[in-house]
């Protein structure tokens, strides 16, 4: 890919509007771009990047069997009647009427869909459980959206929904999917830490948000300090292993402000391992047994008796992740940006000084693509005028994790190479290659 060709629409400055890092990179890097208030159009660079996010979330949840499929942005009002939440759920769902006066609404959420897909679907406690996941477009009318889209109205999530016949199995798939998102944000490179949360408009009596730490987070948190050191990397996919992994976290306090009690803060974490802080939220899982198996009439035969499903609802806003990274990993005050090579949008930048009489540098540039192309590493070269300062401070700016520079004295046997942020090696193709590698594994 040439940048030329490329639609980046790169701004020299910060937009005013953007008060918070992911928002102001995401418009100056040309990411986004704002359609309505809370609604914006996905650019080809954010988009790659979204999509990569995507599939690693994906992959996280085929790991642990959970089915994918596709329910549609538009509900009938009817299932939300049915399960009493049509009324509660508030103002921020879109509630919208078609030709034939039929009430419909843009979905917040999919709780009542999925249990309406079981019913009519599962009727023998034999085929439980059934775990079920899709990541699709939602929609919930915020008063006042903020921070691009830390805080919208429109977004991208994977949204999954576990069906069992007991409590005790149904904490099961809760431990899976706990697992699951441990290891999802791992893969992200983020430290996202499970706090016992609120459970909202979802309902239920048990809840976990993920948190990672930010200044510019909404959630205040309070926490103790040692819960990241534990580690989940030798867990099985079993009960006893799963029930003992929630268990050494929960071992230590770690609440959201809904949650938060001053006095069990106080006895309970000693003072040098406080930490009073804000987060933002990447992922939220509930447990609410019968909350919309019951009103909804989704059961099962058990031995000839009807038994209501134990139901759960797990979340991660993949459009979300994507300002959650650059929140984390963006340093502001030097302008550089290094996107987690699994899911950077190229993974190296080629940049050959190029004037305009002179292309040898460009035909360098592609010769030394061709070889990245074979080893399947995806790469965009800098094909524009601009100087060298310039090109760096471009794609530090945009984050690709590794360069790769082609000047005039360069003697077509080592090049330039250099991590985002590092200073730069004089290292032959065979080398880079490697070292690129190495980080992708």
């Amino acid at each position: 890919m040439y940048f030329s060709k490329s639609l980046i629409p790169i701004l020299k400055n910060n937009p005013t509007e953007a008060k918070i890092k992911s928002h102001q990179l995401m418009l100056r890097i040309g990411m986004i771009k704002q359609s309505a208030s809370g609604i914006y159009s996905w650019l080809p660079l954010g988009f790659k990047v979204m999509k990569k996010i995507e599939q690693i979330v994906r992959e996280e949840q085929d790991n642990i069997g959970v089915q994918e499929m596709l329910m549609p942005t538009i509900q009938s009002s009817e299932i939300w009647k049915e399960s009493g939440r049509y009324e509660d759920y508030g103002e921020e769902m879109l509630r919208i009427t078609d030709r034939q006066n039929r009430e419909m609404l843009y979905g917040p959420t999919n709780e009542e869909l999925i249990t309406d897909i079981f019913r009519n679907s599962i009727k023998s406690y034999k085929s439980l459980p059934q775990l079920l996941y899709h990541i699709q477009w939602k929609f919930r009318d915020e008063l006042r959206p903020r921070f691009g889209i830390m805080r919208c109205r429109e977004f991208y999530m994977k949204d999954a929904y576990s069906f069992d016949i007991s409590d005790e199995e149904a904490l099961f798939s809760y431990n899976k999917f706990f697992l699951s998102y441990l290891r999802t944000f791992k893969r992200l490179e983020l430290s996202a830490i499970p706090m016992a949360a609120d459970t909202g408009p979802i309902g239920g009596n048990l809840s976990h948000e993920f948190i990672i730490l930010a200044e510019t987070g909404e959630s205040k948190i309070y926490t103790d300090k040692r819960i990241f050191d534990v580690q989940s990397d030798n867990t099985k996919i079993n009960k006893k292993s799963l029930s003992e992994l929630r268990e050494k976290f929960e071992k230590f306090y770690a609440v959201t402000d809904e949650k938060y009690n001053k006095k069990e803060f106080d006895d309970k974490v000693p003072e040098e391992h406080r930490l009073n802080t804000k987060g933002i939220e990447v992922g939220h899982i509930f447990y609410f047994g019968d909350k919309y198996s019951k009103p909804m009439n989704a059961s099962v035969d058990l031995q000839g008796k009807k038994e209501f499903v134990k139901m759960g609802s797990y979340g991660v806003g993949v459009s979300r992740l994507v300002g959650a990274i650059i929140e984390a990993k963006f340093d502001d005050k030097n302008e550089i940006m290094k996107w987690p090579i699994s899911v950077a949008p190229y993974e190296c930048a080629i940049l050959p000084l190029i004037n305009k009489n002179d292309k040898s540098n460009l035909e360098k540039a592609i010769n030394l693509s061709n070889e990245l192309s074979k080893n399947n590493i995806e790469f965009i070269i800098d094909d524009t005028d601009d100087n060298f300062s310039s090109k760096i401070k471009k794609f530090n700016l945009i984050g690709i994790p590794f360069q790769i520079m082609i000047g005039n004295k360069n003697d077509g046997t080592n090049f330039e190479f250099r991590e985002v942020g590092q200073e730069p090696k004089s290292l032959p193709i065979d080398k880079i290659i490697e070292q690129i590698k190495i980080n992708k594994k």
